[in-house]
């Protein structure tokens, strides 16, 4: 089978060694006569996959001794209530970052539990820049500043991030985790939809300091309680099993090619790639961040000269093997995801075509 490159922007592309050891876990798990979708989570092999899985990423991230890590299902969405319930509550204030689709999802949530402070917004001008450091202004009084690492629809990034000072900072990194190195003491609390760069969806991966479990209130849902899931090493009850083993073999995919190093190293390759070229022909490829430091190394998004345009290079890209380049709905154009398992073949691949399509039709 010839594979199709893949632009998915999530569920996105996953490591083709990754994906040949879940299709032979699937019917039968190291030739013990039974799948992995069969197999007890209480199980001793499964029980290997699951903390194998969370020593890898502890290994690969840098994760501190003093952070703990949660394999949880519903999505990062979720994420988005499970945070203000554990944390907000009340007569208290969280500050949050306003950069799109995803951090306006989460205020949404936080407003139902507390006080929200919009300590920084660029929607003003349609979130197409982030908010510079001088522009955010954090409330003293905040519990925890939220913030998105990487905004999908729009194709912005944080290079560096907020200095919160003591209170503690709580990113949804799920369109970036695993793409580069990070200061994991920076943060409170991190966490990912799996479907991006750690594997399938229906995983969801936080990993959050020590104090701030021991902070959550005794009135939490049970399932909502960060409590407990650290208290049974996310074992309460049974987890995406299936995901998490998939998870696994994507992070020992990344061990296998020098860590977060390489694939920071690669991603900059892939993005110098496709943003030269735009930079090359911006009268043909408009990309649709007006600020270039605030460029996503994960999702470029960008506008040709017409729809029809658009139209015509999606159907022409398709038939050159490369699916997955249609803008999000909410916004149109062009938008090339690019994930870690994405190769930088396949990204020499695109530039080609693009600059082949912007002779023929400039």
């Amino acid at each position: 089978m010839e594979r199709k490159v893949n632009f998915n922007p999530g569920p996105a592309t996953l490591p083709l060694p990754a994906l040949e050891k879940a299709r032979d876990a699937l019917v039968d798990y190291e030739g013990l006569g039974l799948g992995l979708l069969e197999m007890s989570h209480r199980s001793k092999p499964y029980e290997e996959i699951h903390f194998g899985a969370m020593d890898l990423l502890r290994e690969l991230m840098g994760i501190p001794s003093d952070y703990e890590i949660l394999f949880l299902g519903g999505g990062a969405s979720t994420q988005f209530f499970h945070v203000p319930m554990n944390f907000l509550g009340e007569g208290k204030v969280a500050s949050y970052l306003n950069t799109g689709t995803w951090s306006k999802k989460a205020i949404k949530e936080a407003k139902k539990f507390g006080k929200v402070v919009i300590a920084a917004s660029s929607e003003e001008d349609r979130f197409t820049r982030l908010p510079s450091a001088d522009e955010i202004e954090i409330d003293p009084a905040s519990v925890y500043v939220h913030m998105t690492s990487n905004n999908t629809i729009v194709g912005t990034q944080w290079k560096t991030f907020p200095d919160t000072g003591t209170i503690p900072l709580i990113c949804d990194m799920s369109s970036d985790i695993l793409s580069r190195k990070v200061d994991v003491p920076q943060f409170g609390m991190i966490y990912a939809g799996a479907q991006k760069n750690l594997g399938p969806a229906g995983l969801t991966v936080v990993i959050i300091r020590k104090d701030l479990v021991e902070a959550c209130p005794d009135a939490s849902p049970t399932m909502v309680d960060y409590r407990t899931h650290v208290g049974k090493s996310s074992l309460f009850n049974t987890p995406p099993v299936f995901a998490i083993f998939v998870m696994k073999e994507v992070l020992q995919w990344v061990k296998d090619k020098g860590g977060l190093e390489a694939v920071e190293k690669e991603n900059d390759a892939k993005t110098d790639l496709v943003y030269g070229l735009m930079d090359k022909r911006p009268d043909f490829f408009r990309g649709t961040v007006v600020d270039k430091e605030s460029r996503s190394n994960m999702n470029v998004t960008m506008r040709l000269p017409t729809e029809a345009l658009e139209a015509t290079f999606l159907e022409k890209a398709d038939k050159e093997g490369f699916v997955g380049l249609k803008g999000h709905r909410s916004v149109g154009g062009i938008r090339v995801s690019m994930y870690n398992a994405l190769s930088l073949d396949g990204i020499r691949k695109l530039a080609a075509f693009m600059e082949d399509f912007a002779s023929a039709n400039a």
